[in-house]
Formats: C-alpha cells, structure tokens, sequence
C-alpha cells in the first residue's frame, strides 16, 4: 500500500467516523456519549457540524478515530474466546465507561 493509498483510507475511515459520530449524536446523546467517550461539549460540537465541515475535518491526514483503552487486559476481555464470553465483554464495558471522556483542549 503506498502513501496516497493510505491518506485516502485515513479520510474514509475519518468521514465515515463523523458521519456516524454525527448520526449516534442525534439520535441518542447520552447513548453516543457513552459508546464513542465524548464530553457533552463535543458531543454539541459534532451535533453542529454542517456537511461540508464534516468533509473538510475529515480531510485531515490523521485519524481522527481512537481506541479508547491503552491496556492490554481490556483488549484481551473483548478478543477472547472463552465460554465466558459475554462476561468478558461486560467486564470490559465498565471498565471503558469509568475512563474519563475526551474533552476539548
């Protein structure tokens, strides 16, 4: 895959994140709080966005998408395939939802 092939991928991968932000936002905004780790403030910032601003952010050359845990255990709880399965994931969601949301800088 070569440089251009990846930018192009980022600026899908960033508009369809947008799109989706925008739509869960709508539609349900303590749920899309919640599910995709927002403040309340960008929560309103990305209800706001008009499309041509969504077009443009997701321009941008770096992800705007991240995962939202750093800890080797939360990913293994939500990869595993144990007979606990559902357990694992549940454990996984208290853990995600107790880290702070993203706030504006």
């Amino acid at each position: 895959m070569n440089m251009n092939d990846m930018m192009a991928d980022i600026r899908d991968a960033n508009l369809s994140y947008l799109m989706l932000a925008q739509q869960m936002v709508r539609a349900d905004r303590a749920a899309a709080i919640f599910r995709l780790g927002l403040s309340a403030d960008l929560a309103n910032l990305i209800d706001q966005l008009s499309p041509a601003q969504i077009v443009k952010l997701a321009s941008s050359n770096m992800m705007l998408a991240r995962f939202r845990f750093d800890d080797a255990a939360i990913l293994d709880m939500l990869t595993s395939h144990s007979k606990e399965r559902s357990l694992s994931q549940a454990h996984a969601t208290i853990l995600m939802a107790a880290q702070p949301v993203e706030e504006l800088a």
